[in-house]
């Protein structure tokens, strides 16, 4: 017999397990409905651009990088195409086996294997397109396409490298472009560029690293197109869209003459040194040589690690940059810019002379300073004592002046400053003064500092692009530009030196003095005389290295090339309205006019002579 109260409890039982499982399916069904409104509806422009996203992949095109052009438009540097053999290294397996079967149909030199193997770690890692061989032949073309199945990973494409006619001669001034650095990418683009980009360049994603590339990197490289490619779901090509072309770089017309450069590099002849001219009306800087040099085309288009290494650790540093780096003593450059201060201070005038027995004793402690000439040069005024580089006189004039108004004084004529607006990396030198000289040496400044100043020895250090700046200052009587490489950008700062004393006579006279360190038979440079046609204003100076003597102690000392004096000179001309000024620094060259002079005019006869032509 069933008892009934069982019956209503198992009833209850299953009632109550029968409303749960209704209630659930009744909370599944709402989700359902609830999940298909927001797919269907309220959610559906996200699902959407996650949808076509899934589809689409957003593609990068690089655009091309502008031409650096000479003062005559004519390309300095240009993006010449050729066909590289191109490979991704994320996705080869076996290093060895990859390179033993390419180099069956390619030939890859011994440089070329040196370079994909360096390199092939850096482009697996962040999945970068690597380089194998570029500027391809038909044949190695053909026999690549032939053969291209075994290479899945691997392609022929046309792309760019950055090129020079002129490699050597423009290694500094221009510089060279490389591989984008990923700061660089992040800084200059917001994110990162590691997506997938359609290269024109055999480097990727490049940067200029120096010189002129890397001053004006931001108006050369261009802005980045963008094109949107649709695949199915196995990633199979289905169409593309260009939404965003690229824009191109912008091109860079350049003050720099290429003759001119052509006289530098030759003269210098490898040996270490600087040649800067400026055309002296504009600022425009037309010839900018340093030597030695390295090969501008190696560096931008693949150098191995050893061929770097030769280069970085040559005692000659053919990557110092020594136009606007180079530290020198100015020497006897400096003398016509001591005899102005006289003239300004009333310390002296054109009359003025003084006794010159071949040294200057200094009154508080008696020590000896002599001059080159053995005997002095007798009773001499500022004129001669500038055509004959009198250092007694300018000891003497140096000795009775401030050296807190003797550096600002300096500083007028473009020493301890930059006068450059578009040189990478300028140094600006040093103008020492006694706060200096405390704080560096612990010393305090002596009397004799001034009088070596007065020379140009000393703590004084200044670059050849400063002294090109010197020596056009003075050829234009105070009124001077701001230095640039580039005609596309205005001048920024014209400089007036504005003297109530120094007037126009002084100037001239100036200039008459310098006219005579070559016409002079006393001049110093006077060798020069029949290197040119036309009459040129100059300053030599031998910047001592070491201090002597006698002429027997320097005889041992030059025993040792690396203290040989450096030979320096400034000059410009055609005189009486000069066009141009130009430096020259030659380290261990010893004599000014002898060795940098002939150097100095075989750049202004390129200068002149081919304004003359056109």
């Amino acid at each position: 017999m069933i008892d009934n109260q069982e019956r209503i409890i198992e009833k209850k039982s299953f009632f109550s397990r029968l409303a749960f499982i209704y209630s659930l399916f009744a909370i599944l069904f709402i989700f359902f409905l609830y999940r298909t409104y927001t797919l269907q509806i309220s959610s559906f422009e996200d699902y959407e651009e996650a949808s076509f996203q899934n589809k689409t992949r957003e593609i990068l095109i690089q655009p091309r990088r502008g031409l650096i052009l000479d003062r005559k438009k004519e390309a300095l540097v240009e993006n010449v195409p050729s066909y590289d053999l191109i490979t991704f290294p994320s996705e080869i397996i076996d290093l060895n086996l990859y390179v033993k079967n390419i180099n069956g149909i390619v030939n890859l030199t011994n440089a070329e294997e040196t370079y994909f193997r360096e390199n092939f770690d850096a482009k697996a890692r962040f999945n970068r397109e690597l380089r194998i061989k570029r500027n391809l032949t038909k044949e190695e073309i053909a026999k690549f396409e032939v053969r291209k199945y075994k290479f899945p990973n691997t392609f022929i494409e046309e792309r760019f490298q950055r090129e020079t006619k002129y490699d050597f001669i423009f290694s500094h001034s221009i510089g060279y472009i490389g591989g984008a650095s990923d700061e660089y990418l992040q800084k200059g683009f917001n994110k990162s560029l590691n997506q997938e980009t359609v290269y024109l360049y055999s480097n990727g994603h490049i940067e200029g690293k120096t010189g002129l590339e890397k001053i004006y990197d931001s108006s050369l490289r261009g802005n980045y197109g963008k094109k949107l490619i649709e695949v199915d779901a196995s990633g199979k090509f289905l169409s593309e869209q260009v939404i965003e072309a690229p824009i191109n770089g912008k091109n860079i017309l350049t003050s720099l003459d290429i003759e001119s450069h052509k006289v530098a590099y030759k003269a210098l002849n490898n040996r270490r040194g600087a040649v800067v001219a400026v055309e002296i009306e504009s600022g425009n800087i037309v010839t900018y040589v340093s030597s030695p040099s390295f090969s501008i085309n190696k560096m931008a288009n693949g150098l191995s690690v050893k061929e770097f290494n030769s280069l970085k650790d040559n005692a000659n540093k053919p990557f110092f940059d020594r136009v606007v780096q180079g530290r020198y003593s100015p020497a006897s450059t400096i003398k016509p810019a001591i005899g102005l201060f006289g003239l300004e201070e009333e310390i002296i005038d054109w009359k003025f002379e003084i006794d010159d027995p071949g040294f200057f004793i200094l009154p508080e402690d008696k020590r000896v300073y002599r001059g080159w000439k053995k005997g002095g040069h007798g009773r001499i005024g500022l004129k001669d004592a500038i055509i004959e580089s009198s250092n007694t006189f300018f000891f003497s004039l140096a000795y009775e002046s401030d050296i807190d108004d003797l550096i600002m004084h300096l500083k007028n004529f473009g020493f301890g400053r930059n006068i450059c607006n578009d040189c990478f990396m300028p140094d600006i030198g040093l103008l020492p003064n006694p706060e200096w000289k405390m704080n560096n040496l612990n010393f305090g400044w002596f009397k004799g500092d001034t009088v070596n100043l007065g020379v140009g020895q000393g703590y004084l250090s200044v670059t050849p692009i400063q002294l090109a700046y010197y020596s056009a200052f003075i050829a234009n009587k105070g009124v001077l530009n701001e230095f640039s490489l580039s005609q596309n950008i205005p001048k920024n700062i014209t400089f007036n030196w504005d003297n109530k004393i120094v007037n126009d006579d002084d100037w001239e006279k100036i200039h008459q003095s310098m006219i005579g360190v070559i016409e002079d038979p006393k001049g110093t440079a006077k060798k020069l005389k029949n290197l040119k046609k036309y009459t040129i204003a100059a300053k030599s100076g031998t910047v001592e290295l070491v201090s002597t003597q006698t002429k027997e102690d320097y005889k041992i000392i030059r025993e040792n090339e690396g203290k040989r004096d450096h030979a320096i000179i400034i000059a410009f001309g055609p005189m009486p309205n000069p066009k141009y000024a130009v430096s020259v620094v030659i380290e261990n060259g010893e004599s000014g006019g002898s060795v940098a002079g002939p150097v100095a005019i075989k750049v202004l006869n390129s200068l002149i002579e081919n304004e003359k032509e056109s």
